[in-house]
């Protein structure tokens, strides 16, 4: 049993050298060598202050930024469990957080009882106590909120309604077809990135922010954007952090 437990003992301590310790510090070492940035988490300085990472998302609510696309988690990760992960809202296609409520789709109704002049897919907020607690009616029902005008108050965080409040928000025709970038949210909840398409549509607002020409903040669009990885794979996309920097160093 010593001959066979011997081997076994020399053979664990060898490996856990070489797996445990050289193996890592190889890999770091030729990282920080010819990758430095990249290993060190492409990290975005402005006057040599760090100011986040180039792949994880930031939110931006200010109108003369680029906004991010919506985020499950309010980009900070792990929000809603402690922690540093980061995650998606994992809603079905058919959930009335991405679609609305839509009579006979996820609704038995054949009409939406609380949709509004603006949003037919209105999904209602629930009355809520001084304690949090759900308002309900003698009967159990829940009672929802309503605006001044007798309407439901829609829950925002629907699809439905930032559509609506994108194209408020940029100035665009309410039939304006909006990115699908712009108004859900990325597997992650971090993307750093938004569509071209996403890109241009802001564009007008941020230069009218900054009294900029649409064009001047259209070329920084187009120098900020990333092509198709390896050249084929994904769309090509606009990273939001690096060129909200160059928005201000303008």
């Amino acid at each position: 049993m010593r001959r066979q437990l011997l081997p076994a003992l020399l053979m664990m301590v060898v490996f856990t050298v070489l797996l445990g310790l050289v193996y890592p510090l190889v890999v770091t070492g030729i990282a920080a060598a010819g990758f430095n940035d990249k290993s060190q988490g492409s990290l975005v300085k402005v006057d040599g202050q760090v100011v986040g990472s180039k792949w994880i998302g930031q939110v931006f609510t200010d109108p003369k930024y680029f906004h991010s696309r919506p985020s499950a988690d309010g980009y900070v990760p792990g929000a809603q469990g402690g922690g540093v992960y980061s995650y998606g809202s994992n809603y079905g296609p058919l959930n009335p957080a991405l679609i609305g409520n839509v009579p006979g789709v996820n609704s038995t109704d054949t009409t939406n009882p609380f949709a509004t002049p603006d949003d037919p897919y209105c999904v209602p907020v629930g009355s809520v106590d001084g304690a949090g607690n759900p308002v309900v009616d003698s009967a159990g029902n829940p009672v929802y909120e309503k605006n001044a005008d007798g309407t439901y108050v829609c829950d925002t965080n629907t699809v439905p309604q930032r559509v609506l409040a994108y194209r408020a928000e940029n100035g665009l025709a309410k039939d304006a077809k909006v990115p699908v970038d712009a108004v859900t949210a990325s597997g992650s909840g971090l993307d750093p990135e938004i569509s071209v398409a996403n890109a241009r549509l802001q564009a007008p607002r941020v230069a009218k922010e900054r009294n900029m020409s649409v064009d001047d903040v259209l070329k920084l669009v187009d120098e900020h954007t990333d092509s198709r990885s390896l050249g084929f794979l994904g769309e090509p996309g606009v990273n939001v952090l690096e060129l909200n920097v160059a928005l201000d160093q303008k």
